[in-house]
């Protein structure tokens, strides 16, 4: 498993792909998230070879994309769709495979059933492009009930109806970014963990929740590093990924007020002890940076 960087989790903004490289570098991070948008056009402006050597210069590697298609937006979508094979053609070249988007838990327009079909036609047409170009498509579920409350309608929140969602989509291509927080707070356990395979974990997140609150009164964005407050599972959790061979990026999103606000002053710093907390986790979980 990789430890991942991206900047904006811990409130880093406005960083190039090139100074994402030498943070990610400096700071002990083995890959970054890849903004795919910024890629192609540096690809279109410098050529690949120069972007892969940014990378390999650094020593970090391209950990996964966001899929850059407005897949919900049936006026944005199509333009999206245009140039979605040749950004993953950029993807491919760098070597990296994995893309993720997410499930919003509810909506204000139509009922569950209605929703899931609506949302399967809109997601096949990108989901199929990937599977050509031979990438995969993780899709994350958002748990925490605060968050729910705001729609009318409920929607996928969890991990069996996300998986069950990627199977009706149909491109064999599809499969989860998990994120320990939302397991949690979908009321989800390790063991909902135990029937899944390699194949199916495209990427991951880790932190960990405040502690002394219901698990239905946390609040989505409000979260802290990963072991920091022992809520979480997190040894758990990666044991429970090595036992499939999950090899793939592993992110810190801890959503953390003070990390933040250390980030504003010193970014540097805010990275380096984001990337302690990883290493933390590796030792507690008697991981190698191997495994």
């Amino acid at each position: 498993m990789e430890k991942t960087l991206s900047p904006g989790a811990i409130g880093i903004r406005g960083l190039s792909l090139a100074e994402t490289i030498t943070l990610a570098a400096v700071s002990g991070f083995d890959s970054i998230t890849v903004d795919l948008r910024e890629a192609d056009r540096l690809v279109e402006e410098q050529g690949i070879d120069a972007i892969r050597a940014l990378f390999d210069e650094s020593g970090v590697r391209p950990g996964y994309w966001g899929l850059p298609v407005a897949w919900r937006d049936d006026l944005q979508s199509g333009a999206d769709l245009e140039l979605l094979p040749r950004r993953v053609a950029v993807a491919t070249a760098l070597g990296c495979t994995r893309a993720v988007s997410g499930i919003m838990p509810g909506n204000n327009e139509r009922a569950y059933d209605d929703h899931f079909a609506w949302e399967v036609e809109r997601l096949r047409p990108a989901a199929t492009i990937l599977a050509d170009a031979g990438c995969r498509l993780g899709l994350e579920f958002i748990g925490p009930k605060t968050f729910r409350a705001q729609y009318t309608h409920e929607y996928i929140y969890d991990l069996p109806r996300t998986m069950e969602f990627a199977a009706a989509v149909g491109t064999g291509n599809i499969g989860l970014l998990l994120d320990a927080w939302h397991l949690y707070t979908s009321h989800g356990s390790l063991a909902d963990l135990d029937g899944l395979t390699e194949r199916d974990i495209v990427a991951v997140h880790v932190n960990d929740a405040p502690p002394g609150i219901p698990v239905d009164e946390q609040m989505d964005l409000v979260r802290a590093l990963p072991l920091e407050t022992g809520v979480l599972d997190l040894v758990g959790f990666m044991h429970a990924l090595q036992r499939m061979g999950y090899h793939g990026p592993v992110m810190p999103e801890p959503f953390s007020a003070r990390v933040e606000a250390l980030a504003a002053t010193d970014p540097l710093a805010a990275a380096r002890e984001t990337a302690a907390s990883m290493t933390a986790l590796w030792r507690a979980a008697g991981l190698d940076d191997a495994s």
